[in-house]
């Protein structure tokens, strides 16, 4: 990726930007078909989507600034709610996703397995980002951002041990639960030290710039050290942007400091959403779905049927508690459970022993696909009518 490169894809976000917000359409879909329309002119740039690239360079930034301003005070009221969202409806999408996989794709065990997994990581940014524009806030916000993150932490563990246990490592029970446990401490634990660190540091400076430069260190540094020792660097980096978003107004960042940290991270963000969203869209204009159209319908199918039962019996154990999801609620969590950049990253990494791997990296990319075209251009119509877009969007913002 040159300089050149990166340049270009840039002016190409700027001006999708410009034209999403001129017709009203959510950023991501703008970003997705331009990507497609750009790998079919002769002058298109030739990057390749890797793993290596969503992890190393787009994840942590994105993780890092949607813990950054998660109020902890808020999720802990609700991390019962949200807890059971990333574990028990994980498991629950992956397992209905699985099974049809297997019994109507005929693809193995394994490999329908490690599928559901990947495909149950949720990636709201349309929605997220609808929320924004519209002045969406309170409870729904929350939920919405704080599932995806815990979600994504959560998932990328279990795929870690299904790909062990698919290329022939022998775990069993014991071994799967104890490699599950360590994965999902050892990255919190770095996350929490890394941030620690940049927290101490930065109290003894009231320079914005050096402030600045502490957090982008916490947030690649908590999730290359947790990934180094083979532990969750997500749950890494989610664990540094909760701590540092929480503690830094304490007196660890300055006042300045932190409204500095602020715009720089809702510039990162920005900057690795346009890069990533034009990337997925210039591989799937290389993508040959003919091949398994069938399958992708299905998959498709699965993904969202999977999603509502993860989402509506989740939402039923809280029904006469206080933490009692709200019906219109539920829907938003259910449709707004959109796929994108980890799940590629988790499909792109398999390795050759995993049945099915390239059709499961191309059903992936499908799924993905209608996720941010399809429910990413009805997701605002679905929070209009059920009352939580009550004005009309700032489109000078």
């Amino acid at each position: 990726m040159t300089i050149n490169k990166i340049e270009i894809l840039l002016l190409i976000a700027v001006v999708v930007a410009m034209a999403a917000r001129r017709l009203r359409l959510p950023y991501t879909v703008g970003l997705v078909v331009a990507g497609v329309i750009l790998s079919l002119l002769p002058f298109a740039p030739h990057l390749e989507l890797t793993r290596e690239l969503i992890f190393s360079v787009f994840l942590p930034p994105l993780i890092f600034e949607a813990a950054f301003y998660i109020e902890w005070p808020k999720l802990k009221k609700d991390f019962p709610v949200v807890l059971v969202l990333a574990t028990v409806g994980l498991w629950l999408s992956a397992g209905v996703t699985a099974l049809g996989m297997h019994y109507l794709a005929r693809w193995e065990w394994i490999g329908a397995l490690v599928f559901g997994v990947l495909i149950a990581a949720t990636d709201p940014v349309s929605v997220i980002a609808t929320f924004k524009e519209a002045g969406v806030k309170g409870r729904i916000r929350l939920l919405v951002e704080a599932e995806s993150l815990l979600n994504d932490g959560m998932a990328a563990v279990a795929f870690a041990v299904l790909v062990a246990i698919g290329t022939g490592t022998s775990l069993g029970v014991s071994g799967a639960t104890k490699m599950l446990a360590l994965t999902i401490v050892g990255g919190v634990v770095c996350g929490a030290l890394i941030a620690g660190a940049a927290l101490l540091l930065a109290g003894r400076t009231n320079d914005h710039l050096v402030e600045i430069t502490l957090t982008t260190l916490a947030a690649y540094g908590s999730f290359l050290l947790a990934e180094h020792f083979h532990f969750s660097g997500v749950l890494a980096t989610l664990t540094a942007g909760l701590i540092i978003g929480n503690r830094g107004h304490l007196g660890s960042l300055s006042d300045k400091g932190r409204e500095a940290v602020g715009s720089f991270w809702e510039y990162a963000a920005f900057l690795a959403n346009s890069l990533i969203f034009l990337l997925i869209g210039l591989r799937l204009a290389q993508q040959n779905f003919r091949t398994v159209l069938i399958t992708s319908l299905i998959a498709i199918v699965l993904v969202i049927l999977a999603r509502a039962i993860a989402v509506y019996p989740a939402s039923a154990l809280f029904v006469r508690s206080k933490l009692r999801i709200e019906r219109r609620h539920q829907h938003i969590l259910f449709w707004g459970g959109l796929r994108g950049a980890l799940a590629l990253a988790l499909a792109l990494s398999l390795p050759p022993q995993i049945p099915h791997r390239e059709e499961i990296i191309t059903v992936a990319f499908a799924v993905v696909a209608f996720s941010i075209v399809v429910q990413g251009l009805t997701i605002k119509q679905l929070l209009r009518r059920v009352g939580e877009l009550t004005k009309p969007i700032n489109q000078n913002r």
